[in-house]
C-alpha cells in the first residue's frame, strides 16, 4: 500500500510541477531534486570506500544549474580549489577519487535537471514526454519480461532484466511518444518522435543499469529510504537522469536548428 500511495503522490507532484507550477517554483523543485540526488550519490560513493564528496561538487552543480554559460570557467576553478584543499588529506590516495567523484556527481545529479528547465521552456509536453517515456516503457517491460524474458540483459548488474523486456520497453516508449506528442505537439514529424523515443529510452535503460552498478558496488539495494516502498530518489529518477540530456540534445540539434 505504501508503494502505491507513494507512486500516486509522486505522479501528482510531478504533474503539478511540469504543467502548472510557476517557473520559480519549478526551478526551486528542480534544485531540491538535484540536491537530494547528490546526497544519495554521496552516500553511495562512501559505500565504495571513497571519502564522501565535499562542498565543491555541490557548488559546481549549482553553477551548472543557475549559470550554465559560466560553467566551464567556474567548474575549472572549483576543480583547482578542490585539489588544493584535498592535499590536506591524511591519505594521499584519497585525493584523486574524492575530487573526481565530487565533480562527476555534479554533472550526474545537477546537469539533467538544468536540462529539464530548458525543456520546459521549449514545451511542458516535451518535458513530460522526457520524464514519462521510461515510466511507460518500464511498465510494459515488467509484464513482458516476466512472461517472456529468457535472455539476461546484464546478469551481473541487474539479474532480473532481460533482452525481451528491454525491447518491449523501447516499443512502449515509442508508442507513448507517438500518441502523446502526436496529439500535443503536432508540429513534430512522427519519425522524429519515434527516433527520439528510441534513443532516449535506450539512454534511460543505461541510466538504470549505471545506478544499479553503483549500488551493487556500494553493497546496497536502494540509494536511500526517502520514498516509502520505492527506496531513494535516485532509484526513481535514474532513467530520467540519462534521458533528459538526450532529449534536450536531440530537440536542440534536430528540431530547433531546422
Amino acid at each position: 500500500m505504501n508503494r502505491v500511495l507513494t507512486a500516486i503522490g509522486l505522479v501528482l507532484v510531478a504533474a503539478y510541477l511540469v504543467f502548472w507550477a510557476p517557473q520559480p517554483v519549478f526551478l526551486a523543485a528542480a534544485t531540491l531534486m538535484s540536491l537530494l540526488c547528490y546526497r544519495e550519490y554521496s552516500d553511495l560513493v562512501a559505500g565504495h570506500g571513497i571519502q564522501r564528496p565535499g562542498i565543491y561538487g555541490v557548488l559546481a552543480g549549482l553553477l551548472l544549474f543557475f549559470l550554465p554559460h559560466f560553467a566551464l570557467i567556474g567548474t575549472t576553478l572549483l576543480v583547482m580549489f578542490a585539489f588544493v584543499t584535498a592535499l590536506r588529506a591524511d591519505y594521499l590516495k584519497d585525493v584523486l577519487p574524492q575530487v573526481a567523484c565530487a565533480f562527476l556527481g555534479a554533472f550526474y545529479t545537477f546537469g539533467p535537471w538544468r536540462f529539464s528547465a530548458d525543456l520546459r521552456n521549449f514545451s511542458v509536453h516535451l518535458l513530460f514526454f522526457a520524464l514519462a517515456l521510461n515510466w511507460a516503457g518500464d511498465s510494459i517491460a515488467y509484464y513482458v519480461g516476466r512472461r517472456f524474458g529468457k535472455h539476461r540483459l546484464a546478469p551481473l548488474v541487474s539479474p532480473k532484466k532481460s533482452w525481451e523486456g528491454a525491447i518491449a520497453s523501447v516499443a512502449g516508449s515509442v508508442l507513448f511518444g507517438v500518441l502523446y506528442l502526436g496529439y500535443f505537439l503536432k508540429t513534430l514529424p512522427v519519425w522524429q518522435v519515434a527516433l527520439m523515443a528510441v534513443v532516449a529510452n535506450v539512454a534511460g535503460q543505461f541510466g538504470d543499469l549505471a545506478e544499479s552498478a553503483i549500488k551493487r558496488g556500494a553493497g546496497v539495494k536502494d540509494s536511500g529510504n526517502l520514498l516509502p516502498g520505492h527506496g531513494g530518489m535516485l532509484d526513481r529518477v535514474d532513467s530520467s537522469l540519462f534521458a533528459l540530456p538526450v532529449i534536450y540534445a536531440f530537440y536542440l540539434v534536430l528540431v530547433t536548428k531546422h
